[in-house]
C-alpha cells in the first residue's frame, strides 16, 4: 500500500500527465460498492438479451456467450465516490462484437444496460463502440468474483464506474436517452470523470 507521501507524489504525477481526473485519489484496493444483494448465478438458466432498435435482436446462454470472440484491454477505473484504480486488465467480449451481430437501426442513439435486481444505466451508443469497452468476465487475470459483478459486467473505462454496471443481463437500444437507477436519483446523465460530472 502506498505511504501518504508516495501516494501524493504519484497522484500529482498522474494529474500532470492527465491520467488522474480531478477530485480523484489513487487506490491499490478495489472497493465493493453496489445496490442490493449479490445475486446468485446459475449458468444453466442465465441469459443475456440484446433488443430494442436493432435489426437482429438475440439472446445468448452462458455457453453461447463464452463462445464469442474475446478481447483483453488495460484501462483505468474511476468511481464517482472519488477513488481511481489504475491499470486494470479486463477480458471479455467487445461491445463492437455485440453491435455487429445486433445491427442497430439508424435511429438507435442510446443503450440502456439492464441488470439483476432491476438496476439500469444509460450510455450513448457511440461511447459503447470505443476500443476499450467490454462485457467483462475476467479481471487481472482471474474470473470476476460475485461481489465485483460476476458472471458479467460492463466496462466503460472513460466514464464513472456506475456506468460499468454489475450483473448485466441485457442491452436495450433506444432512440431517446433514459435515466437509469442513479440518474433518477440525481447522478449525471453522462458521467465524465475529467469534467467531474458526478451529479446532474
Amino acid at each position: 500500500m502506498f505511504r501518504n507521501s508516495e501516494r501524493k507524489r504519484l497522484e500529482q504525477e498522474r494529474r500532470n500527465d492527465g491520467r488522474l481526473p480531478p477530485g480523484q485519489a489513487l487506490t491499490l484496493k478495489w472497493p465493493v460498492l453496489h445496490v442490493g444483494a449479490v445475486p446468485p448465478f446459475d449458468p444453466d438458466t442465465w441469459r443475456f438479451a440484446v433488443f430494442g432498435l436493432v435489426d437482429q435482436p438475440f439472446e445468448l446462454s452462458w455457453q453461447q456467450f463464452q463462445a464469442l470472440p474475446r478481447k483483453r484491454v488495460q484501462a483505468d477505473f474511476h468511481c464517482v465516490t472519488t477513488w481511481s484504480k489504475f491499470d486494470n486488465v479486463w477480458e471479455g467480449v467487445s461491445l463492437n462484437t455485440i453491435a455487429e451481430r445486433a445491427k442497430p437501426k439508424p435511429e438507435a442513439r442510446f443503450v440502456i444496460q439492464h441488470c439483476e435486481g432491476g438496476y439500469t444505466t444509460n450510455t450513448p451508443l457511440t461511447d459503447l463502440l470505443g476500443e476499450n469497452v467490454l462485457l467483462a468476465d475476467t479481471h487481472s487475470p482471474e474470473p470476476l468474483t460475485p461481489e465485483h459483478g460476476a458472471p458479467l459486467r460492463m466496462i466503460v473505462p472513460h466514464l464513472y464506474a456506475w456506468k460499468s454496471s454489475k450483473w448485466i443481463r441485457g442491452l436495450e437500444f433506444t432512440a431517446e436517452d433514459q435515466a437509469g437507477y442513479w440518474e433518477e436519483r440525481g447522478y449525471h446523465m453522462y458521467g465524465d470523470p475529467v469534467r467531474e460530472q458526478r451529479f446532474g
